[in-house]
């Protein structure tokens, strides 16, 4: 277990040690029996979250604010459109003054080539630790409670393969922060990972050789795919969301027009038979329904997107707990 990690930014998990990662994952499995046991474990008493969001949230919000409360802190909500952050306020003056207000600062900014720059920005001038809340490259947190989800409900990770896959969506162009996340941090963690989506819909070329690297360090494989089912076939975990083809086109008429080629790739009960018979079905949420995945797999006998999102606070709360405290 590592004991240092006061003090850190989480931007992403490839900026973390596997055995930095392991003592996250350990401490939120103890976090969570402290929970469901009703033992306090407020190890934050008295320190603040200021949460910045520029991207709406659920989940996300809910979770770090429960699970400060837990720790015996307080989350502060800052909207960005409602605050001196529309009008000018910058990254620097950001970290410098709501780092000097807090605990800890949290971020959520998903616009194309702009949120991770600012988030990164943000930690330089900063004095506390600097949490992504999500971005339009990584989604650490999500991708944490991934790995705790898959760690309870198969057992070691290392051997196991588990299919990335893009599906149709037709409410938004969502980020490609997830697929991403899932490819670096699996893939470190010994899992066979296959990517899967259409040609127009590729995820960065330098997350693309990291997961490529991480899977020649770790013994685990890396592969992609550009048929659903094939990448389906045989898999223990089946992980497909929508994602844009931003990397093709950030126009959304063209967007459109190409998201709308692959209505198709629906995650269906059909689909589903093609994993193994013990195989589990997760999403990060909000799912489209019956477009995306049917209403048949996400509440389905496969399915574990409840415990998948129950696990966010658990992960989150491993993550300030460690770095703030």
């Amino acid at each position: 277990m590592q004991t240092d990690l006061r003090g850190r930014d989480m931007i992403t998990t490839q900026e973390f040690t596997r055995e930095e990662i392991d003592t996250i994952i350990d401490v939120a499995f103890d976090l969570k029996r402290k929970r469901a046991l009703g033992e306090s474990h407020a190890y934050l008493r008295d320190k603040v979250l200021a949460m910045l969001f520029f991207f709406s949230s659920t989940r996300t919000r809910v979770s770090f604010e429960a699970g400060m409360a837990q720790l015996g802190g307080h989350a502060q909500f800052i909207e960005s459109r409602t605050t001196q952050i529309a009008h000018g306020d910058t990254a620097k003056e950001i970290g410098e003054i709501v780092g000097r207000y807090s605990d800890g600062i949290a971020i959520r900014h998903c616009d194309w080539g702009v949120g991770n720059e600012y988030i990164r920005g943000v930690a330089e001038a900063s004095r506390v630790p600097v949490l992504n809340m999500q971005c339009e490259i990584y989604h650490p947190h999500q991708i944490l409670a991934d790995l705790i989800t898959i760690i309870e409900k198969k057992g070691d990770p290392r051997g196991k393969t588990i299919t990335v896959s893009w599906a149709y969506a037709s409410s938004y162009s969502k980020p490609i922060s997830v697929p991403q996340s899932l490819i670096l941090l699996m893939t470190r963690y010994g899992m066979n990972v296959r990517l899967v989506h259409p040609p127009e819909f590729k995820l960065m070329p330098d997350i693309i050789d990291q997961a490529k690297e991480n899977a020649k360090k770790h013994h685990s494989s890396f592969e992609i795919m550009d048929d659903f089912a094939a990448g389906i076939k045989d898999s223990d975990i089946v992980y497909a969301k929508s994602w844009g083809p931003l990397l093709t086109t950030t126009d959304p008429i063209e967007d459109k027009r190409l998201t709308d080629q692959y209505q198709d790739w629906i995650t269906d009960e059909r689909r589903m038979a093609l994993a193994k018979a013990d195989a589990i079905y997760m999403h990060p949420l909000p799912a489209d329904r019956n477009i995306e995945v049917t209403d048949g797999v996400i509440d389905g006998p496969h399915s574990v997107v409840y415990d998948e999102a129950e696990n966010r606070l658990h992960a989150q709360k491993a993550v300030m707990a460690l770095t703030m405290r």
